[in-house]
């Protein structure tokens, strides 16, 4: 298994050397603007050197997912429409219509849909009969979305990946499914030559960005695992609830800024600069001190969704106490001038003007 890890590591490595250089061919660069502070062009094949290893790789080795060859055709659909979008700026509009679609896929050829929410209200199961279909559509574009609205610091979306699929691998694991719980660590493997590069550990002048390409498939990777692990026949492998405390910072970073930019009356998917990792900066963190963070928090919201999994506690309890937690984290956000500058006050910084 280390030698197999290993071999995976230097291939995604690999990929992403030898991608950079068509990447600057084609004009597949992130240039800096108004909200992107880098410097220089930067090749955005971060997700495409990612799909290419873990297609390589379940196409090598079959079985290690079911229905593999649908799964493999999804991502690669979404790593080539986030590839064009990278390139040319594609509509939101056929962006959604095209996860829509992936969604449609999913649900009608592998038979993966959400089919119930568990005990979350404490009132018994909720079945979603009719709107099983409605629900997983608009849990899938929902999960692309948001790892995709999280990319926004070198690092962060690599990080809170690795803590997704790293906590869905040991749940898996003690469940017994290996398999799925292996390709979780792959996906881990295969992700940290992009954090490498990502953070420029091996250089500035090898920097590469994930671009939306990557953003796109491993949102839907994430939430394909979860629908397959939390919606299977008999004893699902864990509870719906606890796919919510896996993904939570994503997920509420994206809720959080969509309700708030609908309250403004703009898009919800109006790109800006209030999201948590910005606010971090703001407080004062540097960009690593802000991935730290951020990553810890989610590997510590994770670790308590594990531990309610492992433990059985009521999923009603998790479902309140995450509702509790994005109460708490909503509030924060509405008042996030006032608590920036009193921050910034306590460790003797300039007021902003937000």
């Amino acid at each position: 298994m280390f030698l197999d890890l290993l071999f995976t590591f230097f291939i995604a490595a690999a990929i992403l050397f030898f991608m950079r250089k068509v990447a600057r061919k084609i004009g597949l660069v992130d240039k800096p603007s108004g909200r992107k502070m880098h410097t220089g062009n930067i090749p955005l094949i971060g997700g495409v050197a990612i799909c290419i290893t873990i297609v390589h790789y379940i196409y090598s080795h079959p079985g290690l997912i079911n229905h593999g060859d649908l799964f493999m055709l999804c991502i690669s659909c979404l790593t080539l429409i986030g590839v064009l979008d990278d390139r040319f700026d594609l509509s939101v509009k056929f962006r959604m219509a095209v996860q829509t679609a992936v969604s449609l896929v999913m649900i009608y050829f592998a038979g993966a849909k959400m089919l119930t929410l568990g005990d979350m209200f404490g009132f018994g199961e909720i079945e979603l009969g009719i709107a099983s279909v409605s629900v997983t559509v608009l849990a899938v574009i929902g999960c692309i979305n948001a790892f995709n609205m999280v990319d926004g610091i070198d690092g962060l979306l690599g990080g809170l990946s690795i803590v997704t699929f790293g906590s869905l691998a040991i749940l898996l694991s003690l469940t017994g499914d290996q398999k799925l719980s292996y390709l979780c660590i792959l996906l881990v493997v295969t992700i940290i030559p992009y954090i490498l590069m990502n953070l420029g550990l091996v250089g500035r002048k090898r920097k590469v960005f994930m671009g939306d390409a990557g953003s796109m498939m491993i949102g839907f990777t994430v939430i394909w695992l979860l629908i397959g692990a939390s919606q299977n026949s008999g004893t699902p492998m864990i509870r719906p609830v606890t796919a919510l405390w896996l993904i939570a910072v994503p997920l509420m970073d994206m809720v959080a800024i969509m309700l708030r930019r609908i309250k403004q009356k703009k898009s919800p998917f109006k790109p800006d600069r209030e999201h948590l990792h910005h606010i971090c900066q703001r407080i004062g963190c540097s960009s690593l001190q802000t991935l730290m963070l951020i990553c810890s928090v989610s590997a510590i919201l994770a670790g308590i969704g594990m531990l309610g999994e492992v433990f059985e506690v009521p999923e009603y309890y998790m479902f309140y106490g995450f509702v509790l937690l994005f109460s708490i984290y909503l509030s924060v956000l509405v008042n996030y001038c006032k608590i920036i500058n009193f921050i910034r006050r306590k460790r003797n910084l300039p007021k902003l003007s937000i």
